[in-house]
């Protein structure tokens, strides 16, 4: 039985986006390793981007650099929609 439709993914895959969108660098991220002052090599260091963790690191700077204004407009659109509608 197929128990989502395509509306209800499409939900999960906005608060996911949100939930990554609003994670503070200063306040959570630093503190577990994850911020990107960890990610950026000291002098003589080499860049160590083929681990999953730098990977992650960019996706989630990458995120919050380029959904912003985005992830505005879309939670604006299905909040006037969810009161419209429900």
């Amino acid at each position: 039985m197929f128990f989502f439709g395509l509306g209800k993914l499409f939900y999960v895959v906005i608060l996911i986006l949100n939930s990554i969108a609003i994670l503070s660098e200063d306040r959570f991220l630093a503190r577990i390793g994850w911020g990107r002052t960890q990610a950026e090599p000291g002098f003589g260091a080499s860049n160590d981007t083929a681990s999953v963790k730098a990977k992650l690191i960019d996706i989630i700077a990458s995120v919050r650099t380029v959904m912003r204004i985005p992830l505005i407009v879309i939670n604006t659109t299905i909040i006037v929609y969810e009161l419209i509608l429900g």
